[in-house]
């Protein structure tokens, strides 16, 4: 089982969904807020808004919410949240970036170091393992969009780089600055993705015996629980066997 986002996919069938759900509208309304004060309160003409906007209606976030998110960063109420990446090793040298968005980072910095530490791995500095990942687009859809063969088709067709098709879904990869472009085209030809967003995508995998998995995915999962860290990406590969274990 490689990278994160297939950890997530089987931690979250297993349970605390509403959980789950909550914290990401709590991260994804935090995302909308900074994008549309940074730039236009307009999806249209503001690709990282309509972005998050994307993402957030993916997960069923309702549309009040979203419009409360961007109407928030035209008042004075939005906090002043500044974009701080961290990076290091976990459990069997498995390396982690951690992306936050923290309206004090003393307290963020604090709080991942400690986690880093209780998980037996280490804080490093910028750029300390980011040069082992790759900074592309994903673009994710549900199964129910269709046959591997015609997903992969249209992909082609919008320019990506690379599809991934399994039984969760489809994942698809484009250049960083073809993103917008090829998940437009694929939105005329898919319809809507379940999610759009500019990752960290491991160049090579790490395997990962048992042992080190479960203190590798507790470390994953205290990062993603806390209010700051918006996102967390690794090269880790662990065995299905091994990860319906853990999530059981």
């Amino acid at each position: 089982m490689a990278g994160h986002s297939k950890f997530k996919n089987i931690m979250h069938r297993k349970g605390r969904q509403d959980a789950v759900r909550s914290k990401m509208f709590s991260k994804l309304s935090k995302e909308i807020t900074v994008a549309a004060k940074m730039g236009d309160p307009d999806p249209d003409t503001n690709p990282r808004l309509r972005l998050a906007v994307q993402n957030a209606k993916g997960l069923s976030m309702p549309k009040d919410n979203i419009q409360r998110a961007i109407n928030k960063s035209q008042t004075g109420d939005s906090d002043d949240y500044e974009e701080i990446r961290y990076e290091g090793y976990g459990p069997a040298g498995v390396a982690v970036v951690v992306e936050a968005l923290t309206d004090n980072r003393n307290r963020s910095a604090s709080n991942v170091r400690s986690y880093f530490t209780k998980c037996g791995g280490s804080l490093g500095e910028t750029g300390s393992v980011s040069f082992m990942f790759d900074r592309v687009g994903e673009i994710v859809y549900k199964v129910e969009a269709g046959e591997s063969e015609a997903v992969l088709e249209a992909a082609i067709e919008a320019g990506a780089e690379d599809v991934q098709s399994d039984d969760s879904g489809h994942t698809i990869y484009a250049a960083f600055e073809d993103l917008n472009d090829v998940a437009k085209a694929l939105e005329g030809a898919l319809g809507e993705a379940d999610s759009t967003k500019i990752i960290w995508k491991p160049q090579n995998l790490v395997p990962v015996n048992a042992d080190k998995a479960q203190t590798l995915m507790k470390l994953i999962d205290m990062l993603e629980e806390d209010d700051d860290v918006q996102n967390v990406y690794s090269n880790f590969d662990v065995d299905e066997e091994t990860m319906a274990a853990l999530a059981s």
